[in-house]
């Protein structure tokens, strides 16, 4: 399949519209349009997993698609963590464990790609952690919309966010070690 082909799949072109409305996402939240960002946000986790359904069930995987999908993930939870890092929302440490884990994988990736290597497969702890992240983010922001739900909302969205963080790290540390066991081949 072309790449012009792989364009017109209806997963990448969810996955494209989710890239395209990030920085609207972003303008939302710090705006402070709380509820239409949440509303971006919660969209962008239904087509997400939309995405997801229609590739598997028509079998409209494509190479484009394994890199939009995660791209699509990492610049929401990033944008996400920008916004309620700037807003007060979160604490900075939080957006710096999350990001650090993402910075440490950019740094061996190029490695794979002078050998001629292509982006490792995702393995099902970094699903599992973006799924968490992508759950704790939006609770957390729910708890600033609405503060009276708080006792309900907080305690849910930091065992997601703890959960995430996690299995995020744990992934990483999965691909660098996946990655180093290439290059000594």
């Amino acid at each position: 399949m072309g790449l012009s082909q792989e364009l017109r799949s209806v997963p990448n072109l969810l996955s494209l519209l989710r890239l395209l409305l990030v920085p609207v996402f972003l303008w939302l939240l710090l705006a402070d349009y709380l509820i239409w960002a949440l509303v971006i946000l919660a969209l962008a986790g239904a087509s997400d997993w939309l995405d997801g359904v229609i590739a598997r069930k028509f079998n409209q995987v494509t190479e484009l698609g394994k890199v939009l999908d995660p791209a699509a993930d990492r610049l929401y939870i990033f944008a996400t963590l920008i916004g309620l890092t700037i807003n007060g929302n979160i604490p900075l440490w939080l957006a710096v464990v999350i990001i650090a884990r993402d910075v440490m994988l950019l740094l061996v990736y190029p490695m794979l790609a002078t050998h001629g290597y292509g982006p490792l497969p995702v393995h099902f702890l970094g699903k599992a952690g973006t799924f968490a992240l992508l759950y704790a983010l939006p609770l957390l922001l729910m708890a600033d919309i609405w503060p009276d739900a708080d006792f309900v909302i907080l305690p849910l969205a930091w065992a997601f966010a703890y959960w995430g963080i996690a299995l995020y790290w744990v992934a990483g540390f999965i691909y660098v070690n996946q990655v180093r066991k290439l290059l000594s081949k």
